[in-house]
């Protein structure tokens, strides 16, 4: 294990974090990521790794294509990352980042994840006709007020906290007027920032309930083994080390919320990582790490520099 600063934690990301050109710098410079890419490619039976570099950019951010795509990128750099030395503590991963965690803890294999996410893709969007649903960030005031805030916007329909990023940054999720009706009365409240966000599906709400159930069957058929290092899930903010536990909190995760302030202030402070390193195709989660924790390290390895710099020891500050 190479002598970092401090007990180390990796963090994937999950959906929003994918861009055409992933993940092809790994691929031309280390043999394993491109392996990873090729079993994917095999896993699926689709060029995912194809549309993961080259696009069309349209196809890549579908739903069903774009979560094994980020899944098999984050995987291709962390098995890059172990042969280099570097073993986490503990690990966690948002929303579809949660997949590319259990892959890297040994619970859930590589090719069963890959049919998992590109399942959950499609029931995902199913779920939900398009246009109906929304999700929308909230910025500047506290996750309570947001939370009353969607339960008044509810009124007759779906409004639920979808995503706890930050300390004054959440994500609601429902029905399309029941956002942004809460995002009117965020402005009202003098909210620093209240948008939509241009996704797909109102993840993480209660409209997602048609694809908890259909998933649930599909994780029930997939083998999970005990998680080593820990996994620390959205769901319950805390680390699991028992694969029928990581495979429950996986369909409670789809309709629940992503408790992402939480689950990084137990990596902290009763997982005593220090370091957090960033595992995925972009730098999404570390910004989020250092408002939750500013006096923590947190790095990304998008790009193969990233890593070098880290262990020369010149990349691990903030």
């Amino acid at each position: 294990m190479v002598d970092t600063q401090g007990a180390v934690g990796f963090v994937f990301p999950g959906q929003g974090s994918q861009y055409v050109g992933m993940g092809q710098e790994w691929a031309e410079s280390f043999p394993t990521a491109r392996q990873a890419y090729e079993e994917a490619d095999s896993t699926l039976g689709l060029a995912l790794s194809e549309l993961c570099w080259q696009g069309p950019e349209e196809e890549l951010q579908l739903t069903a294509n774009t979560q094994p795509a980020i899944l098999a990128t984050s995987v291709a750099i962390q098995r890059v990352v172990a042969e280099h030395g570097l073993e986490p503590v503990v690990v966690a991963g948002h929303s579809l980042g949660e997949y590319s965690a259990l892959v890297a803890a040994g619970c859930l294999s590589f090719a069963d994840a890959l049919r998992l996410v590109r399942r959950r893709g499609e029931l995902m969007q199913e779920a939900v006709p398009v246009g109906v649903g929304a999700m929308a960030a909230i910025m500047g005031l506290e996750a309570e007020v947001v939370a009353a805030i969607a339960a008044e916007a509810r009124e007759d329909q779906v409004c639920d906290v979808a995503n706890y990023n930050a300390p004054i940054q959440t994500v609601v999720a429902g029905h399309r007027e029941a956002v942004e009706r809460a995002v009117e009365m965020a402005e009202a409240r003098d909210a620093m920032r209240a948008v939509m966000l241009p996704v797909s599906a109102p993840f993480h709400s209660a409209l997602m309930r048609p694809a908890r159930e259909g998933l649930a069957p599909e994780l029930e058929a997939v083998s999970f083994a005990a998680p080593q290092p820990p996994v620390v899930t959205n769901i319950d903010a805390k680390p699991v080390t028992n694969g029928e536990v990581a495979r429950q909190a996986l369909v409670r995760q789809i309709d629940g919320p992503v408790r992402w302030v939480e689950s990084i202030r137990w990596m902290v402070d009763e997982g005593g990582v220090e370091t957090f390193l960033e595992v995925g195709p972009r730098a999404v989660l570390s910004g989020l790490i250092r408002r939750i924790t500013p006096g923590v390290a947190a790095k990304s390895f998008s790009e193969p520099k990233g890593l070098q710099k880290f262990l020369d020891g010149s990349g691990a500050g903030k």
